[in-house]
């Protein structure tokens, strides 16, 4: 792994496929992070704080069965982490980023306000059920358009917001006179405002709707959002607005076909005379060879005829043949990424075992005190918690205590900050498999072992070591790939880098399905009761805990493969 460096140097080098639209120099700078941050923080404090009573607000108000209801819920959740990746492509590829986010930000703030509607105008949603007689009225179709519309305008709307937030920020620090550490700092905050968005939903909001009232309930988020737009657009005239000027999907499709289409041609010699017209590349690029890695991509851009190959003013005549170096070396760098990027899927997999600790929260003592009790799911905010401490306190005392000692501005490497994310995730599983099997063993002693609901004689803080470890392990993980992927990517792909973390995020789930399918079936074979069985005191979820762990050190095993593998990072030696 890195070693800690002096200023880590996070800008991205200027790219042909950008073109600065505003370019003042009074444009942009750290004023204007704070309407950029807030602005998808109010958009995740609306929409976390919407999901988990929405599950009552469809069965009780609009009379859907609960499977209707949950898998309602489950196709808006997928929409939601879907579309912020076909926005990303859109910002990079034709409307640049600054379009998509105020797009985003109307589309959340019409949807709110249609879902408050539907607390208001009874005629927007069916009437309430007949206690007496049982009877309930179903949605009509224009109950539902409005329920669905709302639902579809906040999902493209989240899309639009988290797709591009996190890179127009970086726009707005690629100033050459900005400092470096601004700009890890920013990633850091952000996070951090995105814990604390995702905090008071799951708490504040929450708690408004089931004391207020739906009406109050779903009228806060509409107000948080309505200033978060207006804030994001008054502040447009101190933004650097960086326009895309091409396709980035139909560029990367070129460069494939291209270089499949020459296949047969033989590259040139590694000591070949740059004077030499072999590589086709834009007008006045620094770029006049391309890099040796992936080497059979750069027959997509060799000029074999310059009289047939180009037009007059110097363009590839078919791009389907012929691509440029730059186009070669931007798909060359997602390339890159990919063996690193799938090493933060186990990340994912790992925190996604968290409706397991609620199981075991509501097996064990939750009680402060005599009176209060801590509700199992509520275990959940402590790795919330964790996460903004961990970032507070790397970035105000560790950084400046580290540079103090050292004599110079100190931090930690992109790639330091996934290895010790992944090597958190070891020892948190690791630690969470030997609480479970102290928890199952005390609960089997008590006679417990057919009353899985049954709460037994251990405090449930002892789950908190893991929480505490996997705030870590996010704070330092989700921080790191945004910085390696947006240092490593062209500028020209930094709102696709932004999202590449929720796309593992995706995968993850995928991925913790198929783990869990696999060890229910294999270790329930003959009728044995599985590892991970509905009764928690007769499974073995320490042994299930165990096996993610022996995952997760291989995956960091190979994490470190990778990362030699792949090399210094830009602007650095190591």
């Amino acid at each position: 792994m890195e070693k800690l460096i002096e200023e880590p140097l996070l800008s991205h080098e200027h790219n042909s496929n950008v073109n600065v639209v505003n370019n003042n120099n009074n444009k942009g700078g750290f004023r204007t992070l704070p309407f950029i941050i807030a602005n998808e923080a109010c958009e995740r404090v609306a929409s976390i704080g919407l999901m988990p009573n929405m599950i009552i607000y469809l069965t009780k108000v609009y009379n859907m069965e609960t499977a209707e209801a949950t898998n309602f819920l489950l196709l808006w959740s997928a929409a939601t982490n879907f579309t912020p990746i076909i926005a990303a492509f859109l910002a990079d590829s034709y409307f640049g980023r600054y379009p998509i986010i105020a797009f985003g930000s109307i589309a959340s703030l019409l949807g709110m306000i249609l879902l408050w509607l539907t607390t208001i105008i009874p005629l927007s949603r069916p009437n309430m059920c007949n206690q007496l007689t049982n009877n309930c009225n179903s949605p009509t179709t224009i109950h539902l358009l409005l329920l669905h519309s709302s639902f579809a305008l906040m999902s493209i709307g989240a899309g639009g917001i988290r797709s591009s937030s996190l890179a127009f920020g970086v726009d707005q620090l690629s100033k050459q006179n900005e400092n470096a550490r601004i700009k890890e700092g920013y990633f850091s905050w952000y996070y951090a405002s995105v814990g604390v968005a995702s905090l008071l939903g799951f708490s504040v909001v929450v708690y408004i709707q089931d004391s207020m009232g739906w009406t109050i309930g779903f009228g806060v988020p509409v107000v948080l959002m309505f200033i978060a737009t207006l804030s994001f657009f008054l502040a447009t005239p101190f933004y650097v607005v960086l326009e895309a000027k091409k396709n980035m999907l139909t560029g990367l499709a070129q460069v494939l076909v291209a270089s499949y289409r020459n296949r047969l041609l033989q590259l040139p010699q590694e000591d070949v005379n740059v004077n030499d017209i072999y590589y086709h590349h834009d007008k006045d690029s620094n770029l006049l060879v391309p890099t040796e890695k992936l080497r059979f991509l750069n027959k997509a851009c060799i000029t074999r005829n310059p009289l047939e190959d180009l037009k007059p003013d110097g363009r590839a005549l078919n791009p389907w043949n012929l691509c440029t170096i730059e186009q070669v070396e931007d798909i060359k760098a997602l390339f890159k990424i990919v063996p690193i990027w799938t090493t933060g899927i186990m990340m994912s997999v790992n925190v996604s075992q968290s409706s397991f600790l609620v199981l075991e929260a509501s097996s064990m003592d939750r009680h402060i005190g005599s009176n209060f009790q801590i509700p199992p799911a509520s275990f959940a905010t402590f790795m919330i918690l964790s996460l903004i401490l961990w970032v507070i306190l790397y970035d105000r005392f560790l950084v400046p205590l580290s540079s103090r000692i050292l004599g110079r501005k100190t931090c930690l490497g992109a790639k330091q900050k996934m290895g010790v994310s992944l090597f958190s995730c070891s020892i948190s599983i690791a630690s969470l498999a030997i609480v479970e099997n102290i928890r199952r063993g005390i609960a089997i002693d008590q006679g417990y072992s057919d009353q899985p609901e049954a709460v037994v004689n251990m405090s449930a803080f002892w789950l908190l070591p893991r929480q505490i470890i996997d705030g870590l392990a996010e704070a330092s993980g989700v921080v790191g790939q945004t910085e390696f992927f947006l240092n490593e990517l062209p500028q020209s792909m930094s709102s696709i880098a932004s999202t590449l973390g929720g796309l593992g995020i995706s995968v993850a789930s995928l991925v913790a399905s198929f783990i869990l399918s696999i060890v229910d079936s294999v270790t329930g074979i003959g009728g044995k009761e599985s590892w991970v069985s509905s009764n928690i005191n007769k499974g073995h979820y320490d042994y299930y805990y165990s096996f993610i762990c022996v995952l997760s050190i291989l995956n960091f095993a190979y994490f470190l493969y990778c990362s030699k593998s792949y090399g210094p990072c830009k602007n650095r030696q190591k």
